[in-house]
């Protein structure tokens, strides 16, 4: 770490003194001690008794945030090893070998792979697997488990040896098109059985595992689920730890006491390509940055090995050496010979010279190139039991490791080991002997490398099966539950916004906030709704849902609240139903994936839904949406005060446009822009059949639902007959044209969300003005008609002949077919080439702006005299209007 920036003023300075003698005392001994023995002793001393004075109960004197560059728990403080460290010793090297093998065998079809990072990482999977980790089939819902991505490898290695993967799937790492395959990394979406998250997009891994810890309090708090026995453990690694997701959430984790998580940073001091902080140390940097958050630190930095060394250490020479040393140098000692380490660490200054003579070239060589903390089971185990007992803080574990350990010094802290992605023959005798596997030198011979297997009733698998089932059956596993289906919540809720809003003006965003309050009030599902919102809650009018649901809080309310006196004031409790996240979309989407996929990590199927501003939704989360994919979440995602146009006076960083074509890209996100309340009621009641309750034939429940609501108040009518179909496939006529003569020419305008206004008026405009008869649909999803598009014409190519719906539903339909919506012209564009009638398209394309919601709707061109001008042209190119019709109509008004 760098030095602290020290201030010219003292805090203290401005407080009165009540024995200024005393205090000049006390900074007399330290001068004195400065001068006597050196600064060295006398920060020794200070640091000594500030971590004293901080552990005493009722002290008001912060911790350190750095402490030495040693070990947290002394040696002799460690806990007896419960294992049988032989055994596992064991068992830790067939995984490493197989994993090597599965990587370098697939690499002859140039899939790739990663080797060094469950290298350096195994001992702390396989002890966390034989100690710790809860399975599913014991009390509760067992741990929840984000492993490292990069350690994929390590963990099939680990599953073919417990029974669960053979050969054939080994061989099909990175190979899935043939539908038996390994995914590359924890992919949940391509191998449900055994991954729950998936974490190689860095970052999402540690702030999904802050929000599961809370979401499993939350479940806990609101007496759906008991997840006391329940623990979260996320391997990152300190690389990793760069992406500003990974820290994001670290101060909510300490403020709400989240001990019932453990971050495992395995430090091995490389990013993909390098060290992580060549010139400094990550290990301080990460311990004073959880430090700060509230977090307990527990490092384990070193081997036993280095006791000897600590020992003789009497000057506190090593300590302050192994705090210089910056981590690339550190890297640079596991590579060279011994010559060099005597000249260049101890030979920093007299002390460590003569410490040096005290060691033998063997014990330098296995401190400096093999003995870390990560690399040994006891250390783990105490570091780990350390995590688990700590109450009150969530804890992370700072273990120290050396990237490509047992691959040899080919692959042993190497800068370009991420790119390394197979052994040699040679490598392999090597790892092979290192390990001390019963693998004949005639089977290294063969073109192919072969995997290594103790026997379905060895020793090894034996004990490895009798740990697990000890602590509730296999890890990492995804469980599907019988009760994860729910009840259809009673029809009266739907009913209201069926009748639409009568003469009273009502924004969707707003309908579709009425209709969520009315289901939270159904007696079997109502409990399970999980509202979500990352500030502003008022915008979306959601503040009657404060004091009748209440605010998720762990501590309740510990004060009186400014507005307790209103009706609808800001009500926390302990068992709120919302989760109210202030500004922080990164936060709430988290949330949003531990409800959302609830129903598999616990057996109890929440329905969540998160409402933000629509521009802050897939522009800032959509990597988060793509996670939500993955794991198979379910839930509603509503973006509102949506469109281009709709937010008056916003501007540009506000003014979304294109969120439905980023949405368009997930094929788990069922994308809906409704234009009226009761299209609202149809799609969510749908949503909730389709996702929780029975499926129809061909239909994947493993979706999610995207809603874009608009703040524009407007009256809201009542459904007519026998549209649900066409609302739920995406297109339906909503009217159609009158007032136009019975030889007028015809078009059809498509139109979605607030754009079915423009559409209506243009349809009045058009009939009285100009005598076309226009009919006005209401596409409430573009991306669903494309969907259904595509699956007919790839059943097409297999001698299937079906017809896309949007097809089937304009045929017979003249004239052309104009596309309206507040989006950029490429969201209707979608489906184009299934519209048999000449197609156009008007859109919001560009950047937003500010001004009034009439000024912005010119200015992109989509307001309704816009759309009249562009059906008058499409007219005219088909010879029905004259040319000059159109260049009377723009002059007419004013474009």
């Amino acid at each position: 770490m760098p030095d602290p920036v020290r201030s010219p003023y003292s805090q203290l300075d401005q407080l009165p003194d009540r024995d200024p003698q005393e205090t000049a005392e006390w900074r007399e001994s330290v001068d004195a001690v400065t001068k006597a023995a050196g600064p060295q002793r006398a920060d020794y001393l200070m640091r000594r008794a500030l971590e004293h004075t901080a552990r005493n109960e009722g002290s008001a004197l912060p911790p350190l945030l750095e402490s030495d560059y040693v070990n947290t728990i002394p040696t002799a403080d460690e806990p007896d090893f419960p294992g049988d460290e032989a055994m596992e010793a064991r068992i830790t090297a067939w995984n490493r070998w197989n994993a090597a093998a599965m990587v370098t065998r697939g690499s002859r079809f140039g899939v790739g792979g990663h080797i060094a990072t469950f290298a350096s990482a195994a001992w702390l999977y396989e002890t966390g697997f034989n100690h710790f980790f809860r399975g599913k089939e014991g009390d509760g819902s067992g741990d929840q488990l984000y492993i490292q991505g990069h350690a994929s490898p390590g963990i099939y290695a680990r599953a073919f040896l417990d029974g669960r993967l053979d050969e054939q799937q080994l061989d099909n790492f990175r190979q899935e098109a043939g539908g038996n395959g390994l995914p590359s990394y924890p992919h949940p979406r391509r191998l449900p059985w055994l991954w729950e998250f998936p974490t190689v997009s860095m970052g999402l891994g540690p702030l999904s595992a802050i929000y599961q810890a809370r979401f499993n309090r939350y479940l806990q708090g609101r007496g759906i689920k008991d997840t006391a026995n329940s623990h979260v453990w996320a391997f990152l690694g300190d690389g990793e730890m760069d992406e500003p997701e990974s820290t994001a959430a670290l101060a909510l984790a300490g403020r709400e006491g989240l001990d019932n998580l453990t971050f495992v940073i395995n430090c091995n001091l490389q990013r993909l390509d390098g060290p992580v902080r060549a010139n400094f140390k990550i290990v301080q940097e990460l311990e004073a940055q959880f430090r700060a958050a509230g977090w307990n630190v527990v490092k384990s930095l070193w081997g036993s090995a280095w006791d000897e060394l600590f020992q003789l250490d009497t000057t506190g020479a090593l300590v302050r050496r192994l705090r210089q040393v910056p981590d690339a140098q550190f890297q640079t000692y596991a590579t060279r010979d011994v010559a060099y380490i005597r000249d260049h660490f101890f030979g920093a200054e007299p002390a460590l010279v003569e410490l040096a003579k005290l060691l033998t070239d063997a014990k330098i060589a296995e401190c400096f190139h093999t003995a870390r903390g990560g690399h040994e089971a006891r250390k783990v185990y105490a570091a780990y039991k350390a995590a688990v007992e700590f109450k009150g803080a969530p804890t992370v574990i700072l273990a120290q490791t050396v990237k490509g350990y047992t691959l040899g010094p080919g692959f042993e802290s190497k800068n370009a080991n991420h790119q390394m992605k197979k052994l040699s023959g040679k490598e392999f005798r090597t790892m092979r002997d290192l390990l001390d596997l019963p693998i004949p030198d005639s089977k290294l011979d063969e073109e192919l490398v072969p995997y290594g297997h103790p026997g379905a009733d060895s020793p090894e698998v034996r004990y490895l099966q009798e740990r697990r089932a000890a602590l509730g059956g296999p890890a990492p596993a995804r469980r599907l539950h019988a009760s994860a289906a729910l009840p259809q919540p009673e029809e009266r809720a739907f009913k209201a916004l069926y009748k639409g809003s009568g003469k009273q003006e009502m924004a969707t965003t707003m309908a579709f906030v009425r209709l969520v309050k009315d289901l939270m009030r159904d007696k079997q599902t109502g409990k399970r709704w999980v509202p979500i919102v990352p500030d502003e809650a008022r915008t979306f009018g959601m503040e009657s849902l404060f004091p009748s649901a209440g605010i998720y809080s762990p501590k309740g309310q510990t004060y009186e609240p400014v507005d307790r006196d209103q009706l609808m004031y800001y009500k926390e409790a302990t068992d709120g139903q919302i989760l109210n996240e202030g500004i922080t979309e990164a936060g709430a989407m988290a949330d949003f994936i531990a409800a959302a996929t609830s129903y598999a990590t616990h057996g109890e199927p929440m329905i969540p839904f998160y409402i933000f501003y629509s521009m802050f939704g897939w522009q800032r989360t959509a990597d988060q949406m793509w996670q939500l994919a993955d794991q198979l979440g379910k839930g509603f995602i509503v973006g509102a005060t949506a469109g281009r146009t709709t937010l008056t006076g916003e501007g540009l960083q506000h003014a979304d446009g294109h969120s439905h074509l980023t949405a368009s890209t997930n094929p788990a996100s069922l994308n809906y822009d409704p234009a009226f309340a009761y299209e609202i009621a149809v799609i969510v009641k749908d949503g909730l059949r389709r996702m929780y309750g029975e499926t129809a034939p061909g239909e994947d429940s493993n979706v999610f639902y995207y809603l874009t609501v608009y703040n524009e108040p407007k009256q809201q009518p009542a459904m007519p007959e026998g549209v649900e179909e066409g609302i739920v496939k995406g297109l339906y006529r909503f009217k159609e044209a009158e007032g136009a003569t019975d030889k007028a020419p015809r078009t059809q305008l498509l139109a979605s969300g607030t754009a079915i206004h423009w559409a209506l008026e243009a349809q009045r405009i058009l009939a009285e003005e100009w005598d076309v008869a226009a009919d006005v649909w209401s596409a409430t999803s573009w991306g669903e008609l494309r969907r259904d598009a595509l699956e007919c014409d790839t059943a097409r190519l297999k001698g299937e002949e079906r017809v896309p719906y949007v097809t089937r539903a304009l045929a017979g339909a003249e004239g052309p077919v104009v596309a309206v919506s507040d989006w950029m012209r490429a969201v209707p564009d979608q489906i184009a080439p299934w519209v048999e009638q000449d197609w156009v398209s008007i859109g919001t394309d560009g950047f937003g702006l500010s001004d009034t919601r009439e000024a912005a709707r010119r200015h992109f061109g989509v307001d309704p005299q816009s759309v009249v001008v562009q059906v008058l042209a499409a007219l005219s190119r088909r010879g029905e209007v004259k040319a000059e019709t159109v260049k009377e109509a723009a002059e007419k008004y004013g474009l």
